[in-house]
């Protein structure tokens, strides 16, 4: 008879236009139905809609005349790309699977900052 557990193997299959997206914040909470919801965004500077620029006697591009819109300069952007939806359960499932990652990169710099303090680091 064989001792072997049984196992399970998962392929991943990856959408066509799968591209992994930079993001910096999140915004969220729970739904009505008692689901996670999170979307997450890219916060940045916004970029104007338009910018006009007197013309140079020269006929070059001169100083900026004008901004549109008027309160570019205080304000921000959150451009929100993605979000996930995801069971009470899964979110809890999922914590813990980012903690685990969060404590293997941080023996990592721990590692690497021990590496960094003998003399021999950086060496050849």
């Amino acid at each position: 008879m064989s001792n072997k557990k049984p196992e399970i193997t998962f392929k991943y299959v990856f959408n066509y236009g799968y591209n992994p997206s930079y993001v910096n914040g999140a915004q969220g909470g729970f739904s009505p139905r008692g689901e996670m919801v999170i979307n997450f965004y890219l916060e940045r500077q916004p970029l104007p809609d338009a910018i006009s620029h007197e013309i140079t006697p020269e006929g070059a591009i001169g100083q900026e005349t004008r901004v549109e819109p008027k309160d570019l300069s205080s304000s921000m952007v959150r451009f929100v790309d993605t979000g996930v939806v995801m069971s009470y359960e899964n979110a809890k499932v999922f914590h813990a699977w980012l903690g685990d990652k969060l404590h293997e990169v941080e023996e990592i710099h721990k590692a690497r900052t021990a590496f960094e303090q003998t003399e021999a680091a950086g060496q050849a």
